[in-house]
């Protein structure tokens, strides 16, 4: 059988993957029997290694803070000179701390509801309208880029799945593939958003239109990795396996379940990871031009603000958005060692 897409590079597997950003503390020797008491100088041995390896990365940041704090004084921009350290850190304070204030506003506006509907002089309940906090609109993204990226999984796994099984549909769909893998979310917003507009025509529906959108052009741009991969891992089954089910006479879902799913899963977790990390920088783009509350919106509104702490914020911004993309992808990988851990029990 053609290997599926050929002419696309294949993706790097878990085995090939680097992963190396983060060392990780690994308990050297064979694994000690259940009644043997642990040692002391083995856990301190390990520990002596962790510490070893986290040197790198920690004098590797303290390098690179000291570094922005020594050239950020020197850029000036319009809004002033560029924010150090200190100055963005103490933004993020001042978020957390609007975060908190709005948390009682909020806490206060429906108890003195809650007393007034009591009392009688009030019969409707009203829904609290202060703005988004900068800590909801990092939990709108993460709703958003969770809808897109389980679109995204839902769509290209049966697709690659059917891809690797069938050269013939394989060649039907890889100059579809090839085109539109490329194309940049900012195209998709458009069409995205006059049938989304169409097809949602209620006045109060169950999600808003913006968060649709969002949602489904984060899909769009995020699920070729995924297909691909899930192709790459089918179409490179062992064929003596799937003789093996030919022979058994194994029905298409027993041999899917049974044969396919279990030897391809590698390729889809990397697929899946590769795409939530493209579907997390994609929603920034989305949620600016979508106007969808989210930390895309937010970068948006603190630029059009031009304060003197906007530019601080919108470096905060960054940071958390870089901290939550590896966060997401660490939280993949678990998943996917959890996954492989039970395929090979």
């Amino acid at each position: 059988m053609a290997t599926a897409f050929a002419e696309i590079e294949p993706v790097e597997t878990e085995k090939t993957v680097a992963d190396t950003a983060i060392p990780q503390a690994v308990s050297g020797g064979k694994p000690a029997e259940a009644a043997a008491p642990a040692v002391p100088g083995k856990a301190m041995a390990a520990a002596a290694k962790f510490a070893r390896g986290m040197m790198a990365p920690v004098l590797g940041i303290f390098a690179f803070l000291a570094l922005w704090a020594i050239l950020a004084p020197q850029v000036d921009t319009s809004l002033g000179a560029l924010p150090g350290p200190l100055e963005v850190a103490e933004q993020g304070v001042a978020l957390y701390d609007e975060w908190q204030a709005s948390n009682e506003a909020k806490a206060e506006f429906y108890a003195a509801q809650d007393a007034r509907i009591a009392a009688g002089t009030q019969a409707i309940a009203f829904n609290y309208a202060g703005p988004p906090t900068f800590l909801d609109q990092v939990f709108t993204s993460l709703k958003t880029v969770a809808l897109g990226f389980i679109l995204a999984t839902l769509f290209a796994v049966p697709i690659g799945l059917a891809a690797g099984l069938s050269p013939m549909f394989n060649a039907a769909i890889n100059p579809l593939v090839q085109i539109m893998k490329p194309v940049s979310p900012l195209a998709w917003l458009p069409i995205v958003t006059m049938v989304v507009s169409a097809t949602i025509t209620s006045a109060d529906p169950m999600l808003a239109k913006s968060f649709v959108i969002s949602a489904i052009v984060v899909m769009l741009c995020s699920l070729w990795p995924t297909l691909i991969n899930t192709a790459v891992g089918t179409a490179s089954i062992d064929k003596d396996l799937l003789n093996v089910g030919r022979v058994l006479k194994l029905g298409w879902f027993a041999k899917l379940t049974k044969l396919v799913l279990p030897s391809s899963l590698p390729y889809i977790f990397t697929g899946m990871r590769l795409s939530l990390g493209v579907g997390w920088m994609v929603l920034i783009a989305a949620e600016m031009l979508a106007q969808n509350p989210g930390l895309g919106k937010f970068v948006w509104d603190e630029f059009q603000n031009g304060s003197s702490q906007s530019l601080a914020r919108i470096m905060f911004a960054v940071i958390v958005i870089g901290l939550i993309g590896f966060l997401l992808d660490r939280i993949m990988m678990g998943v996917e060692k959890f996954a492989s851990r039970n395929r090979l029990a």
